[in-house]
């Protein structure tokens, strides 16, 4: 399989503290990745450093193939990278139809599967707020907001952080079936989530982090059939 992103040896530092401490992460062409761990074991700081918003102080991302360590996060993105952010980053000063449509182009491979009709089908609660603005939406409408407008940019990589985080239950779920559907439609994914049991339902390989540090990795199956894991590292 061709990898979509390659890290190597990842060292990220936000001044004097020492996030990230030699992480390897791979995403190969058609993988869902579940991303797990407690709050502040470097998580979003990973995502960042492959996304370019944080430059590693050591160690590599390749994207495709191509060294792009610290390269500028437009020119990530362009490589067929989508990055949902934790916080969303929707605009707020456009309407729901603005919002999709400043996003829309063909993907790296000409492919246009994701069309705006397609995400109105997709996410039929859009669909009856085309003209509000993103400042009106509640947390969930949101959420659906921002996935929406990456899968405008038919991209090959969805990079999801804090997946269902602070939304209602039966949003939450919402969520979920269309993470279900990215998957199916054939698009790699990261996907980061407290609701473990939820992110290994829909991934192929985990990657759990402590303190920086990569603890397991393996499928859905090897983590289920080690609890004690999840109780030490996830607390459940």
């Amino acid at each position: 399989m061709s990898a979509l992103i390659e890290a190597q040896g990842i060292h990220t530092h936000y001044g004097a503290s020492h996030i990230l401490r030699g992480v390897d992460f791979t995403v190969y062409k058609g993988q869902t990745i579940g991303l797990m761990g407690r709050n502040g074991m470097g998580k979003t700081t990973l995502l960042k450093s492959l996304m370019g918003i944080v430059r590693p102080s050591g160690g590599k991302v390749h994207v495709k193939g191509r060294d792009m360590t610290g390269a500028p996060t437009f020119e990530i993105a362009r490589q067929g990278i989508a990055y949902v952010p934790e916080g969303r980053g929707i605009f707020g000063n456009l309407s729901v139809k603005e919002n999709l449509m400043m996003s829309a182009r063909e993907g790296t491979q000409g492919q246009r599967e994701w069309t705006y009709d397609r995400v109105l089908e997709t996410f039929p609660r859009l669909a009856e707020r085309l003209n509000h603005g993103g400042q009106q939406l509640s947390g969930g409408e949101q959420q659906m907001l921002t996935i929406g407008r990456a899968l405008m940019t038919n991209p090959d990589l969805l990079i999801l952080d804090e997946a269902t985080e602070g939304l209602a239950p039966l949003i939450a779920r919402e969520i979920w079936r269309i993470c279900g559907l990215i998957r199916e439609s054939g698009i790699s994914s990261v996907i980061v989530d407290k609701n473990w049991k939820h992110v290994t339902q829909i991934t192929d390989r985990n990657v759990i982090l402590v303190k920086g540090e990569v603890v397991f990795e393996g499928s859905s199956e090897q983590l289920h059939t080690q609890p004690e894991l999840l109780e030490q590292y996830l607390g459940v």
